[in-house]
């Protein structure tokens, strides 16, 4: 069983099924995580939606090269949950099913050139107060723990 995280959907609200691939990206005792301006600032897990017809790995390599500028290496799935909520930018409330892998960030390329996107590093502590997302903190916890 996933288990889920957030708020309950909402009786009678309708949730578009939402995949996404992200990351714990670690490299030399940090995290690397990305910083999202809008629709609200916070840190986030480097990662995303999956596009129609790309696989979740696929799109954790384009997401996280797109929000911190880093190529990846040695992905390995940690595990998954889901999550009820509203996607302003999207204008839709979806119920996400957030696939977590572990990677090494191998090869900074650039810049993140996902608008309103800047990369982070911080030490695992750091970053597990930095998440304001449950889902992801448990992960962090997750991989914390191990």
């Amino acid at each position: 069983m996933t288990p889920r995280f957030g708020q309950p959907p909402l009786e009678g609200r309708r949730y578009r099924r939402r995949p996404g691939a992200y990351a714990i990206l670690w490299r030399d005792g940090q995290v690397l995580l990305t910083h999202q301006q809008a629709p609200v600032p916070e840190y986030q897990l480097p990662g995303g939606g999956v596009d129609p017809g790309e696989s979740s790995l696929a799109a954790l390599h384009r997401e996280v090269a797109e929000e911190t500028g880093w190529s990846i290496g040695a992905p390995r799935l940690l595990g998954s949950y889901r999550r009820f909520c509203y996607m302003p930018d999207y204008d839709m409330h979806a119920e996400k099913l957030c696939l977590i892998w572990t990677a090494r960030p191998v090869l900074r390329r650039g810049d993140p050139t996902e608008p309103g996107h800047s990369a982070h590093w911080m030490t695992p502590r750091q970053a597990l107060s930095a998440l304001v997302d449950p889902g992801s903190r448990h992960a962090l916890r997750m991989w914390m723990s191990r």
